[in-house]
């Protein structure tokens, strides 16, 4: 069963109308019908139907944090006069140089030590991942403020019933995609493992989309989809 998760409702302004977005099909209508070798005439494609609907976009973020210890291994560089290096109670011998490596260097290059330890790492990741309502990871290409959007979403949500595309994809489903991107494969030795995964936040962000059936020759059906927010054709 789904977690209860507190979900911000977003709606996003049109910027243009019915009539407005009609004119664009209508124009438009013969591309859907087209192929490589002809294209219907206009008078052959009949808008059958307008309709505006609402299509979610759910946006999930979040962090990932992790501290653990990890072990490693530093190369320094020393006179070529140092054997060994005392660290603590450790003591580190010089690296065997190769017949290569006393060629390029010379009698007197630099040498090699290298010393195993163990690091202290912490790991902060954050981010923000965006589906369309089928469920499919997107790139989100809005802006968001006081000018973009509606200010009784969920009012006009509940108006424009059932012409709402709600979210394919759960919420768990999405954060455990947003928590796998974050959380990087880890090395395979580790101690003293502490990660934690911090939701941020889950926006269900409602996009204007007028869609408009077409009927063209043979009575073959197709859609024109247009972003109302950016008047763009999909």
């Amino acid at each position: 069963m789904s977690k209860s998760y507190d979900v911000k409702t977003v709606v996003l302004r049109k910027n243009i109308e019915l009539e407005e977005a009609t004119e664009i099909i209508e124009e438009k209508k013969t591309n859907p019908f087209k192929s490589l070798l002809s294209r219907p005439k206009k008078e052959q494609v009949h808008i059958h139907s307008v309709k505006l609907y609402y299509e979610c976009i759910l946006l999930v973020s979040g962090k990932y944090v992790a501290d653990y210890y990890r072990k490693a291994t530093h190369t320094i560089s020393v006179p070529y006069n140092v054997k060994e290096v005392e660290l603590g109670d450790g003591v580190f011998q010089t690296r065997s140089k190769s017949g290569f490596e006393k060629a390029l260097t010379g009698k007197k290059g630099k040498n090699k030590i290298d010393i195993n330890l163990e690091e202290h790492v912490f790991v902060k990741e954050e981010d923000e991942l965006a589906f369309d309502h089928h469920g499919r990871e997107i790139k989100f290409p809005f802006k968001v403020n006081s000018d973009t959007v509606e200010n009784y979403p969920k009012r006009l949500l509940q108006k424009n019933e059932p012409n709402v595309k709600r979210p394919e994809i759960t919420y768990d489903a999405a954060l455990e995609k947003l928590q796998s991107q974050l959380k990087k494969p880890l090395e395979t030795d580790v101690r003293e493992l502490s990660e934690e995964f911090v939701l941020r936040e889950i926006t269900e962000l409602y996009v204007p989309i007028f869609e408009g059936r077409l009927i063209g020759p043979k009575k073959k059906v197709e859609i024109i989809r247009i972003d109302a927010v950016r008047k763009k054709i999909l």
